[in-house]
């Protein structure tokens, strides 16, 4: 319900910034679910925090189903001829 839209860079940075005051460097990694955001807003968030200029000294990671697999479904279409495409989109949305 905020009415400002962060970049994400923003959120990269902020995220990175509340980890590193919260999270011990003794965890080893943290992972993220895309939590009701779009395919594309997670994806972004996600690699804007793996490029922050910030030292991470955990693994950051994801368990993101629904954000990853929407362009996929939508290019697949249940139709075997459609494999190639929804591969494609998938990889796209994964990379």
């Amino acid at each position: 319900s905020c009415p400002k839209k962060f970049t994400p860079q923003e959120v990269g940075m902020a995220t990175v910034t509340a980890l590193r005051r919260t999270v011990p460097a003794a965890v080893p990694g943290i992972t993220f679910l895309s939590g009701g955001q779009s395919e594309e807003e997670a994806t972004q968030n996600l690699n804007a925090m793996n490029q922050t200029s910030l030292h991470r000294p955990w693994k950051l990671s994801f368990s993101y189903g629904r954000a990853l697999q929407a362009s996929a479904l939508a290019a697949w279409k249940g139709k075997a001829a459609n494999k190639q495409s929804a591969q494609d989109a998938f990889t796209s949305r994964a990379k």
